[in-house]
């Protein structure tokens, strides 16, 4: 083609009102999502040690700062968690369409940096005792959780009916390693940040999220709504069928009940330790290793599901959860309490995976459906922080 007909043509492609992208468009075409497995693996770790060391922090951070006279009212204490919840829960349906519409690797960038920001302005809250301000920070940092839920769909997706569950299970037991190494690197950020307590955790939370950007926009480029389009869903099964509403009802229930009871025992737990004499350290360790339980059981559950099937899975964990969240509000002994928390983060771990696996088994999921299903679990988690 001479200079003179491609000026042509990019003088038509770029007419007014039309917007033209140098990225090459991610066109309909087999693909291998295994390509992408390790770095959607690294990326969810470290949403998942974002996510310990928030957690971690907020309840007690909340209870520091809350206005004076209410600092004893757990529902003002409990409003940062609250607004991490509540972040995660608004960004779901948008990060549903926007990882279709612009790609996984483009939709979990921009959560991570909503991460980023929103660790840094909670530290900075943290510094200026500055309660409005560390609420805002944590709505971020939960609007950034949000999109890090569909880390598990994107998993799931393309996988095929044998290798799903295998899949999901590799990436939840990845945010296992994220508990481990949470206490070591939240005390030594700690130390750098005296005499501000929790800044340092929480800057180290916003540079876990910038670490997650950095994988994922590292990840190959590929769409949800492509996922039937992979070479190993091609080959385990040529035609998908479309996910029927009725059939997101069940694994939808089972997984709000035990986000609320985890997220129940998440507000109260931490408080309940404080009340016993527990330190700070000793508490956020105790908390490192509820996520550690929250994610670890999974690297099991695929097997599990396989033996015994998703249903009974899920059924069976959402008891243990809704047991144990019950045993650690009523005990008042510190190891009691401890134990029963742990219990909570296996049940809730080994529930989610086996609603995941039910939801992805009934058909092939739209990104509304999705979006129902991920906004109702946070919103069922939002309550569980009030009860």
């Amino acid at each position: 083609m001479s200079g003179a007909n491609l000026l042509a043509v990019e003088s038509e492609a770029a007419r007014a009102g039309r917007l033209g992208c140098a990225c090459p468009e991610d066109s309909p075409r087999a693909l291998r999502r295994s390509l992408g497995s390790g770095r959607l693996a690294a990326g969810f770790a470290l949403v998942v040690l974002a996510q310990a060391l928030t957690l971690g922090a907020l309840p007690l951070a909340g209870a520091m700062l809350a206005p004076p006279e209410s600092a004893g009212s757990l529902p003002l204490a409990s409003l940062p968690l609250a607004a991490f919840l509540l972040g995660a829960a608004l960004a779901s349906l948008p990060a549903s369409f926007l990882l279709d519409t612009f790609g996984r690797r483009a939709g979990f960038a921009l959560g991570a940096s909503l991460g980023v920001a929103g660790g840094l302005l909670a530290a900075y809250a943290m510094m200026l005792a500055a309660f409005p301000m560390l609420v805002l920070g944590a709505l971020w940092l939960g609007a950034a959780q949000g999109f890090g839920m569909f880390y598990r769909h994107a998993a799931a997706f393309g996988a095929g009916s044998d290798g799903r569950g295998a899949a999901v299970a590799r990436l939840i037991g990845a945010g296992a390693l994220a508990g481990l190494v949470g206490p070591l690197l939240a005390g030594t950020a700690e130390e750098l940040f005296l005499p501000y307590t929790f800044a340092g955790t929480l800057v180290l939370a916003a540079l876990a999220q910038l670490g997650a950007l950095a994988f994922a926009v590292a990840l190959p480029e590929a769409r949800f709504s492509h996922a039937e389009l992979t070479v190993e869903a091609m080959q385990a099964a040529p035609v998908s069928t479309p996910l029927a509403w009725r059939a997101l009802v069940l694994p939808t229930l089972l997984g709000a009940l035990a986000w609320g009871a985890m997220t129940s025992a998440m507000a109260g737990a931490p408080l309940s330790l404080a009340g016993c004499g527990v330190g700070v350290p000793l508490i956020s360790g105790v908390v490192a290793w509820h996520v550690v339980a929250m994610y670890a059981p999974a690297l099991a559950g695929g097997a599990l599901a396989r033996r015994i099937g998703a249903t009974p899975l899920a059924a069976g964990a959402l008891l243990l959860c809704v047991g144990a969240a019950v045993v650690a509000a009523q005990a008042s002994e510190a190891g009691l309490i401890a134990a029963a928390f742990l219990a909570v983060g296996a049940g809730w771990s080994l529930a989610t995976l086996g609603a995941t696996l039910m939801l992805h088994a009934a058909g092939t999921p739209t990104r509304l459906q999705l979006a129902v299903h991920d906004g109702l679990l946070l919103t069922a988690a939002l309550v569980g922080t009030f009860v």
